[in-house]
This record gives C-alpha cells, sequence and structure tokens, in this order.
C-alpha cells in the first residue's frame, strides 16, 4: 500500500524527503527533457490533472506538508472567521508564518476519527475531483495522464490509485461522507480551492456546490479563499511558455 501523506505531499508539490527537489519539479524535468517546452505549472496536481492555474502554493505551506498544511490552512480561516475579521487575500505585514493546527483542535491530523490515512485519501480524492470539475480529462487526456504519472516516479500503487480516481464518475455524496466532522469539511473545502482557481464557471461552480452540500457558511467560504489566496503566488514564465498550460 502507498503512503497516502507522501501522496498528499506529492500533489501539493512539498518537498520529498532524501530528494534535492520536488516530485513536480522531477516531472517538470522530464517533461522538458522529452518536448524541451518547460511546463509553468504549481502542484503535481495541476500538471497531471491540467488544471493549469498558474500558481502554487508556497513559503511555510510547502514546508509543513500536505496534511499540516491543509489544516493550518483551514484553522486559519476558521480562526478569522469566528474573530469576526475581515477576508485578507494579501498577508498582513508581520503576520507569523503558517503553522500546523494545534493538536487539541479537530483540525490537527490525529484528531480524524477515521484514521489519518483515511482522511488524507478522501483530500486526495477531493482534489482530484476538483481537477476535474472544468470536464477536460477524456480517454485521451487520461492517456497523457498516466505517462506524466510514470515520469513522475510516484509508484506503481499511488498511479493505479489516482488513475482509477481519475475514471470514476464524480460521485459527490461519497467525497462529502469522508468529511465526518466540522473541521474535516472546512479541510476537504480548503484541499479542494487549493487545487484550482476557479477561473471558470464549472470550477466556480463546482466550488459553490461543494461548498453548499457540506454546509459551509459563505463568510467561512470566503475566509477559505482569502486565505488560500494569500498562500498561492504566480508561477514565474519562461519564454515561451503559458502560465495556463494543457498539453
Amino acid at each position: 500500500m502507498f503512503d497516502p501523506k507522501k501522496l498528499l505531499d506529492d500533489l501539493l508539490g512539498s518537498q520529498v524527503p532524501g530528494t534535492s527537489g520536488t516530485v513536480r519539479d522531477k516531472a517538470g524535468q522530464a517533461v522538458q527533457m522529452a518536448k524541451d517546452n518547460p511546463l509553468a505549472a504549481g502542484a503535481l496536481a495541476a500538471v497531471l490533472l491540467g488544471t493549469g492555474t498558474g500558481r502554487q502554493v508556497t513559503g511555510t505551506a510547502i514546508k509543513l506538508g500536505g496534511l499540516a498544511a491543509i489544516g493550518g490552512l483551514a484553522y486559519k480561516a476558521y480562526q478569522n472567521y469566528k474573530a469576526g475579521n475581515a477576508p485578507a487575500e494579501t498577508p498582513a505585514a508581520g503576520e507569523p508564518e503558517l503553522l500546523p493546527p494545534p493538536k487539541d483542535t479537530a483540525f490537527h491530523p490525529s484528531q480524524a476519527p477515521q484514521g489519518e490515512d483515511e482522511f488524507t485519501l478522501t483530500l486526495v480524492r477531493a482534489m482530484i475531483s476538483a481537477a476535474k470539475a472544468d470536464g477536460h480529462v477524456d480517454d485521451e487526456e487520461r492517456q497523457k495522464i498516466a505517462g506524466k504519472l510514470q515520469l513522475a516516479g510516484i509508484g506503481t500503487e499511488a498511479e493505479q490509485f489516482l488513475m482509477a480516481e481519475l475514471e470514476s464518475p464524480l460521485d459527490l455524496d461519497t467525497l462529502v461522507a469522508g468529511a465526518q466532522t466540522d473541521a474535516q469539511k472546512l479541510e476537504l473545502y480548503t484541499a479542494s480551492r487549493l487545487t484550482i482557481d476557479p477561473d471558470t464557471r464549472a470550477e466556480r461552480g463546482y466550488l459553490d456546490l461543494l461548498a453548499g452540500r457540506l454546509g459551509l457558511p459563505d463568510a467561512l467560504v470566503n475566509h477559505v479563499e482569502a486565505t488560500v489566496s494569500a498562500a498561492k503566488v504566480p508561477v514565474s514564465e519562461k519564454p515561451g511558455t503559458s502560465p495556463n498550460p494543457r498539453w
């Protein structure tokens, strides 16, 4: 069985222990060697699933690792919401770095009633569902994704899991049911929002539908939007490349 937490780190572009870069970097290098056309993309999810947001998670969110980063961002959004603060997409001057959620809160991975690994897989499924929101992943695209997964070197079992999820029809009932607490519902939405920047009606509609099915108040969703936006920066473009690559 593959390590769900490592896969989540890979999807968010987190540092891979024992290597000099991320899985995302390795995938990009392999594609560049094959096509001489570097991909300006963010997390592995954007590279492999073609979401092409042109933005990537950066800073301490990457250093924390996928599970802690999602929990930390969701907790931060929740705290700002409860405090009655106005959503702010730009970090305030001198604002402390993103921290993992406190251990005594429902946002900490150790508090997952279904176990860390099971909830991590739910978050990965949420990211894949969000990446498929614009409906562009057809049979041809899946073949291209399979090739990029092999180039990324994430492991056979992880490849098979991701491809199975890509081929499965959207099951929002099962996805929503995978979040067993209010904190997990917020984390599931946060993971989905991290995967895509809602630049199309389909993507915006998917996120709005997800928020509604999760029962998240509009004001809380606005805080997640602002918190995630502050944690993502534009990907540096290289001459001759597009910030929103497909294939």
